[in-house]
């Protein structure tokens, strides 16, 4: 399977939201979840109240039975998870909703996206979530 047909695969498995869709969902209590490098947080800046976790040990942190789970996560919460563009981040949500995360999705375009929108951004480096 290609990787085109491989993403093609996992969007059909989430619902995905665009910026403002995700804004107005984080303002009523959606968990944003950047996956993006240090390095692009750093450079490009963060959005704010988004948490930092690094691609590796997401499902862990994420996982609403697990004992490595964030605070408050749980398998109701909505959580949309953002990468640069958009990518990666749409594996990453199906990956979440397999590990039981009901209602996981991704940012149509990622950070750039939702700054494109302009929406709101602050400095970035915040260490991630390990």
């Amino acid at each position: 399977m290609s990787a085109d047909a491989f993403l093609s695969e996992a969007r059909s498995e989430i619902e995905r939201v665009d910026p403002i869709k995700a804004h107005a969902l984080a303002r009523e209590g959606a968990l944003l979840v950047d996956i993006r490098p240090y390095y692009n947080r750093l450079a490009e800046g963060e959005i704010p109240g988004a948490v930092p976790i690094e691609r590796i040990v997401l499902e862990w942190r994420l996982d609403p039975g697990g004992s490595h789970r964030l605070p408050d996560v749980t398998a109701e919460r909505t959580v949309i998870v953002f990468c640069n563009e958009g990518y990666a981040s749409s594996l990453a949500a199906r990956d979440l909703r397999r590990v039981g995360l009901r209602n996981a999705t991704d940012l149509i375009g990622g950070f750039r996206a939702w700054e494109a929108e302009g929406l709101p951004v602050v400095d970035g480096g915040s260490p991630a979530v390990t």
